[in-house]
């Protein structure tokens, strides 16, 4: 893959999340409650806002299933954007993402948009493949404090996890996929400490974040030198302050109104609290959106727009991950295909 430095790339706008004293609106029993209807021909009636691991991607073998794929096809064929907004690296999706989808046949005149490293890097593809791949310089760590994580690992944590070599902006450590999840987890807390206790050598200042990101989702840090310290389920993520979901949101809503574009509604797709600055964003600059968290029901929050679960396709609330995401694939293939 090319890959192209963007300095001047405009950074998403601050906007922190509404008010929640207003109260959510009533979830809906079913997605079918939330109309989703094939569309004029002029406006995409949908359109899909990936987070990949979790939702599409198995958090266990770290790939995509081929039904996901041919569902997500025929969904961008029949007129809905899909775009993916990830933590994960471009060269992660292009492995896991656009070859399955090349394989399996992408039709003349479809383009994808794909934002990873939470905003700071992104490329599109198509039927030829991956296009440049965009970093955002302005939100790079700094390398002299990317080297001394690597050394951590090897020195202290080789045996849980190992240092994404792949990321182009942020620093990733991740679960070897032989380790039992128990294990890594255990490990995770201290090998997250003697990140952040590394930053001030490097001229960083840094939090690790709560374990309830999705009170705070939206709020920005934009002083140049702030980084967040990210644990999730699988890997920690080490990241400029004013990365996240809700900068991912940005531009794919700039790339679809660059190309003439605005959706009916819009669906974002998660599996952490995190991801609910997608639909945060989009709903507080006035779109149509319900968030889905493909997570166990019980630990949802209150939001200002619906918020979804497997029990929402008729699925238990055991359903989760990537079998959820499936699900919701072809509840909309279906709505949409009438």
């Amino acid at each position: 893959m090319v890959v192209m430095t963007d300095s001047s790339a405009p950074a998403a706008p601050v906007t922190h999340s509404p008010e929640e004293s207003s109260g959510p609106e009533p979830r809906a029993p079913r997605e079918a409650t939330i109309p989703v209807e094939p569309g004029d021909g002029t406006r995409p009636p949908l359109a899909l806002l990936l987070d990949v691991d979790g939702p599409i991607a198995s958090p266990v073998t770290r790939s995509v299933p081929d039904e996901v794929i041919a569902e997500l096809l025929w969904l961008a064929t029949d007129g809905v954007p899909v775009i993916f907004n990830t933590g994960r690296s471009a060269d992660f999706i292009e492995q896991q993402v656009v070859r399955p989808m090349l394989a399996a046949g992408i039709p003349d005149g479809l383009e994808f948009l794909a934002v990873c490293e939470k905003g700071a890097t992104w490329f599109t593809f198509d039927r030829d493949g991956a296009g440049e791949v965009h970093v955002d310089e302005q939100f790079k760590v700094p390398a002299s404090y990317a080297a001394a994580i690597r050394e951590l690992v090897t020195r202290k944590y080789s045996e849980w996890m190992f240092f994404d070599e792949t990321k182009l902006a942020m620093v990733s450590v991740e679960q070897h996929v032989e380790t039992p999840s128990a294990d890594y987890l255990a490990q995770q807390p201290h090998f997250d400490a003697d990140a952040l206790s590394l930053m001030p050598a490097h001229a960083m200042r840094g939090l690790i974040r709560s374990a309830a990101p999705e009170q705070a989702s939206g709020i920005k840090d934009s002083r140049a030198n702030h980084f967040l310290v990210d644990p999730t389920i699988i890997s920690t993520d080490i990241e400029h302050a004013r990365l996240g979901k809700d900068l991912g949101a940005w531009r794919a809503l700039s790339w679809l109104q660059e190309r003439g574009l605005e959706p009916d509604q819009w669906r974002t797709v998660g599996d952490s609290g995190t991801d609910y600055a997608m639909a945060d964003w989009l709903q507080a600059q006035g779109h149509a959106v319900a968030h889905v968290d493909v997570r166990p029901a019980e630990e949802l929050p209150d939001k200002p727009y619906h918020v979804l679960t497997s029990v929402h396709v008729g699925l238990g609330a055991d359903v989760v991950n990537d079998e959820a995401g499936l699900a919701f694939l072809r509840a909309w293939h279906e709505r949409l295909d009438g």
